[in-house]
């Protein structure tokens, strides 16, 4: 005798469901309160906007650890976005794979970058 409990449930795509949902909202809050401080102190600053004025706005460590956060965010923002795509829309698993991994060692790399130009200032 057997006993169905319901139907069987074939999940497909990328269902990260309410946690990937709200790390987007969460990492876009962050990168738009970013945008505002940036904008803010661009257009409060007095004379013209050239490179040391750029270089000031970043110099001080409180905005580079925050800057380097929003990096992450970013980055983390991207990859879910990807994730979900690639998962979505690329049937192939060993192209999905592929296309999951040639993402996160772009990510990588960019994260690398970002500290390089952050604390050369």
């Amino acid at each position: 005798m057997s006993v169905n409990y319901g139907s069987k449930r074939t999940v497909v795509g990328a269902h990260y469901g309410l946690r990937d949902w709200l790390a987007q909202r969460a990492t876009g809050a962050l990168m738009a309160l970013f945008t505002v401080i940036v904008l803010a102190q661009v257009i409060f600053t007095s004379g013209p906007i050239g490179y040391d004025k750029w270089a000031g706005i970043f110099a001080a460590q409180w905005m580079k650890v925050l800057t380097f956060t929003v990096i992450l965010a970013l980055l983390y923002h991207v990859w879910v976005g990807m994730r979900d795509i690639w998962m979505d829309y690329v049937q192939p698993v060993a192209v999905r794979l592929a296309l999951q991994i040639v993402t996160i060692v772009w990510l990588v790399g960019c994260a690398g970058w970002a500290i390089q130009v952050l604390w050369r200032l």
